[in-house]
């Protein structure tokens, strides 16, 4: 059997290998879905906190007292809204990196060329 028939033995870059960059757009997907995410539980967050503050007040105390209710009222979302703000901050550096690969990949020529080059004035045509 000749060796030199195998697929992927002489060497050449096939388009589906880039090397870190095959990996940038779905990183920057995925990304950006979790920061959409993490920025929708931090509003439901700061809204379920004044809501219940709210509640608390009606019945003539502060939130802002010094007893155990009040400060366990407000430490009710602080694990979420540190998670949330810890993924959020981790998303955020991923998407930006992602997008530097991928702005990086296109500046040194190896975009994707899927198909044909039509220039502007060949679209009237």
């Amino acid at each position: 059997m000749d060796e030199s028939a195998a697929p992927g033995s002489t060497g050449s870059h096939e388009p589906g290998s880039r090397g870190i960059a095959r990996f940038a757009r779905p990183v920057l997907i995925a990304a950006s879905i979790v920061a959409v995410v993490c920025i929708a539980l931090l509003i439901i967050i700061f809204l379920l906190d004044t809501f219940n503050a709210t509640v608390y007040s009606v019945g003539g105390h502060d939130i802002h007292d010094d007893t155990q209710e009040s400060r366990d009222i407000r430490g009710l979302y602080d694990g979420a809204r540190t998670g949330s703000i810890f993924f959020l901050v981790t998303a955020v550096l991923a998407a930006a990196a992602a997008g530097w690969v991928l702005y990086r990949e296109r500046q040194q020529g190896g975009g994707d060329t899927d198909g044909e080059d039509v220039h502007f004035e060949d679209l009237g045509q």
